[in-house]
């Protein structure tokens, strides 16, 4: 872990990352790329030097209040959050300012952070996006090997649907000849209907390679699936977007379970709700005792 210096936090898209790098150690990280400039080695988190005070003086200058996302380059919920608490402590700036929140993780960790949560949704929208790729417990610990397994991640799902937290899970990335089949798909939608999930964002049944992301990727399946490379660079070369022989029917299989539990499944309809801030009735949670307290 290292500290590093930033002038901002939010980007012109109001999403965060206050992190870089990740220990989640996935097979298929895409965040290793190149094209991401990160200096470090991806395990050597960097930490962005006074956060919270950048993200409170960025929503203070708003002229009005938006949705704010986190989690789309490296996990909030990783596992030297537990020390820092830095999500937590940004998602509670995020609260105070009557800002929504969509924040995505692979970590049942999240409901750590549950009572912030129910608050920002108290108010306005807050969103839990949760990643999904497997419904084998084994091959999940092979692909995503420090992260919480799908079942606690499912049941961090459940406890989310039964607070009243509205949910869009990630079916991404599918890993063409080692989980595109039809049971883990339908295992993993099966899921998402009895979550309740609201939407589901895929854009297609494969996974995305380039420089830094495909070295470490092809070293992985060396090491657990052996041949696999072979197979990979046979049927893709060094193609950027690698899609499943089979991802044509796996997604009318998608289409067609998400068309009949009214579940969005196109990606522009999922992304929209996620940006779509909305103010409900102001109601009193705990949080607003503690500031009143303060104020006393």
């Amino acid at each position: 872990m290292h500290y590093a210096q930033y002038k901002t936090i939010l980007s012109p898209k109001n999403g965060m990352n206050l992190y870089r790098g990740c220990s989640h150690g996935c097979i298929y990280c895409d965040s290793r790329s190149v094209c991401y400039q990160m200096k470090h080695d991806f395990e050597d988190i960097e930490v962005k030097q006074d956060a919270v005070s950048i993200l409170e003086e960025q929503l203070r200058k708003k002229r009005q209040p938006c949705m704010i996302s986190t989690g789309s380059m490296c996990d909030p919920y990783i596992p030297l959050e537990e020390e820092l608490r830095l999500t937590r402590q940004c998602i509670e700036v995020i609260y105070r300012y009557g800002f929504g929140l969509a924040i995505q993780t692979k970590s049942a960790g999240i409901l750590r952070d549950l009572d912030l949560l129910k608050s920002i949704n108290s108010r306005t929208k807050c969103v839990v996006q949760m990643t999904l790729t497997s419904c084998d417990e084994d091959l999940c610990r092979i692909i995503e090997p420090n992260v919480s397994s799908t079942a606690e991640r499912f049941a961090a799902l459940e406890v989310f649907r039964d607070e009243g937290i509205p949910t869009v899970v990630w079916l991404s990335p599918i890993l063409p000849f080692i989980n595109d089949t039809e049971e883990n798909i339908r295992g993993i939608l099966d899921y998402c209907v009895r979550a309740k999930a609201v939407g589901i964002i895929c854009f297609g049944f494969g996974l995305t390679l380039r420089e830094g992301d495909r070295e470490y990727f092809y070293a992985r399946l060396d090491e657990h699936f052996p041949g696999m490379k072979q197979r990979y660079i046979k049927a893709f070369g060094n193609a950027y977007v690698c899609n499943s022989p089979d991802n044509a029917r796996l997604y009318e299989i998608y289409k067609s379970v998400c068309f009949k539990h009214g579940i969005l499944y196109k990606p522009e309809d999922v992304f929209a709700y996620l940006h779509s801030f909305e103010q409900k009735e102001r109601q009193m949670t705990l949080f607003d005792v503690m500031d009143g307290d303060h104020a006393n």
